[in-house]
């Protein structure tokens, strides 16, 4: 008898698939963030994820394994993309202390623009991150921040500018808390404060203070 072969292969109705392989990679991505970011993984569908893409759920199972792969895969994407944007900083031309707050700034309206991101990482923490403990790029991607974090703070303290002893991790997981609680916890803060952290009157003082916060903290 003859062998049937069951992996998944490529929809070739679709001529995209031979065109734009990866732009159509790129759109499966799009439209699961958003499945993802709305209904968690547990409650995303894959036929939901096809339906808006102009690809089959054959196609998506055959670039990213199963709904966890895509999942994995959206989040890798996500991590990647703030990383990218902090490459683009260009910290290394300005002075250490500059460069601290420009970062920290960055990373707050990187948070704010971007709920999407914080979501997708409250979603993960549910799971207790295995899926970002079975990925082969979050590590490295997410190590580079912490280089660029401490080639600043070394210069500063070389500077006399920032005081020693500090570890590079702490410095960054003090920038993200910041900027993450303030998308993370807005609804909360509104329902039970009557304050909203995102309005435009109060989200450049709330950016201003965690600056202000991370320069302390390094400052003599």
């Amino acid at each position: 008898m003859e062998k049937t072969d069951t992996a998944p292969r490529p929809d070739r109705k679709s001529p995209s698939w031979t065109q734009d392989p990866e732009g159509v990679r790129r759109s499966i991505l799009e439209a699961a963030r958003i499945e993802f970011v709305e209904h968690g993984l547990s409650g995303a569908r894959v036929d939901e994820i096809a339906a808006k893409t102009a690809t089959s759920k054959r196609m998506i199972y055959y670039y990213f394994g199963d709904k966890e792969g895509l999942y994995r895969a959206v989040i890798e994407e996500m991590y990647d993309r703030i990383r990218r944007f902090e490459r683009g900083l260009d910290l290394g031309a300005l002075p250490p202390d500059e460069a601290m707050a420009k970062l920290a700034g960055f990373t707050f309206d990187y948070h704010a623009d971007n709920p999407d991101f914080v979501r997708m990482v409250m979603i993960e923490n549910i799971h207790h991150a295995r899926h970002l403990a079975t990925s082969t790029k979050i590590a490295t991607l997410n190590l580079s921040i912490i280089d660029v974090i401490r080639e600043i703070y070394e210069g500063g303290v070389a500077a006399g500018l920032f005081r020693p002893g500090l570890e590079a991790l702490d410095i960054h997981l003090t920038i993200s808390a910041l900027s993450f609680y303030n998308v993370s916890n807005r609804a909360s803060i509104r329902q039970v404060f009557g304050h909203d952290m995102g309005a435009p009157d109060i989200l450049p003082q709330r950016r201003q203070t965690a600056i202000d916060t991370v320069m302390r903290m390094l400052r003599h």
